[in-house]
């Protein structure tokens, strides 16, 4: 059936001109666009600054932003696709710098030699590494060592040695850390527990995501 002369054309999304800024909407595009149509420049500006307004109250969460009243007038430059001929307070956004961009991340590729300690501990070792022998060392040996023992015990078994954790020490160092003769750690509480990290939310003790070590008494 044809539609009458006074039937309302209604328009699709997929049927118009994408929005750049879909926060503001498309009367603010079109707004913009009798913007341009404006021959007087001192009009065009002022109309430009009473757009910009009715931005502000459209996207309140600009204030969060930094200099958020350039942003508002970025915004209104790349709504109007950046052919808006008027005075802005603030210097008219690029596109080339708008649309680049930004530079790659660099991910560390070299792979963990022992995942349930994590990529740090082996930085760490390599601080520790480049330490003169003495009191301080050995502190941060033995913190490092009771925090490795930690993570064994979320993620392997229920028990683990003194020992265990000291060859790991060396191994994963290439042996540049010695661990001294005699250290020991502190003993673990009966009532110790260690959760893997995303179980037990909310204070739950969701099954499978909690469990506590029964270390022995005395040295292990």
């Amino acid at each position: 059936m044809e539609a009458s002369e006074n039937s309302i054309k209604l328009y699709y999304n997929t049927e118009v001109e994408r929005l750049e800024m879909p926060e503001y909407g498309r009367l603010v595009l079109q707004m913009v666009e009798q913007i341009k149509t404006i021959p007087d420049r001192a009009k065009r500006t002022r109309q430009a600054q009473a757009v910009v307004k009715v931005m502000e109250i459209l996207n309140p969460q600009v204030h969060q932003q930094e200099n958020y009243a350039q942003k508002l007038w970025d915004h209104l430059f790349i709504i109007a696709g950046y052919d808006l001929d008027v005075d802005s307070p603030y210097p008219k956004p690029v596109p080339e710098v708008v649309n680049s961009r930004p530079d790659p991340i660099p991910l560390n590729t070299k792979p963990i030699r022992a995942r349930h300690y994590g990529r740090n501990i082996e930085s760490i070792l390599d601080l520790i590494a480049t330490e003169p022998d003495g009191e301080m060392k050995t502190g941060m040996i033995r913190a490092l060592a009771i925090y490795m023992r930690q993570q064994y015990l979320i993620w392997n078994k229920d028990t683990v040695s003194d020992e265990t954790i000291f060859q790991d020490i060396e191994r994963l160092s290439a042996g540049r850390v010695k661990v001294p003769e005699g250290l020991e750690l502190s003993k673990l509480s009966a009532d110790a527990s260690f959760s893997r990290p995303g179980m037990n939310l909310g204070g739950k003790n969701n099954k499978g995501g909690k469990f506590k070590y029964r270390g022995k008494k005395g040295k292990k």
